[in-house]
């Protein structure tokens, strides 16, 4: 880890869901970053190289699936570890029928579902970073 406490940045546009994953994993003592939007999103990444980043998928502009491919093909940022936290649970048309296998072939950790793992999220980010 970079950081000490772990710092996570969670990107998403909506205004109260960056508050309640602002406030549930700040309590549980980690650093916490918001932006809303994947713009925003590399700047931050760039400045502050987070431990984590969480990435809503359905974002106005870049999407969060674009924006994790974009991560991922920068030397700079590449080793950056991503989840995905969204309510767009698949399946989707043209896409796998498992959430998990979806987001590791775009090289995500996990799949977070916001309306399922909200309450743990803290555990879960816990479990990610080891």
């Amino acid at each position: 880890m970079l950081h000490q406490p772990p710092l996570i940045l969670i990107v998403d546009d909506e205004p109260d869901l960056l508050e309640i994953g602002k406030a549930r994993l700040g309590a549980a003592g980690f650093a916490v970053e918001t932006a809303g939007n994947a713009e925003l999103a590399f700047k931050k990444a760039r400045e502050l190289k987070p431990d984590l980043i969480l990435m809503d998928i359905r974002m106005p502009g870049v999407n969060g699936t674009e924006a994790m491919l974009d991560l991922k093909k920068d030397p700079e940022l590449r080793d950056i570890k991503l989840a995905f936290l969204t309510n767009m649970v698949i399946p989707w048309p043209g896409v796998s029928s498992d959430n998990e296998k979806f987001a590791k072939e775009l090289g995500a950790v996990k799949f977070l579902d916001k309306s399922k793992d909200m309450e743990k999220l803290a555990e879960i980010v816990k479990e990610i970073l080891g």
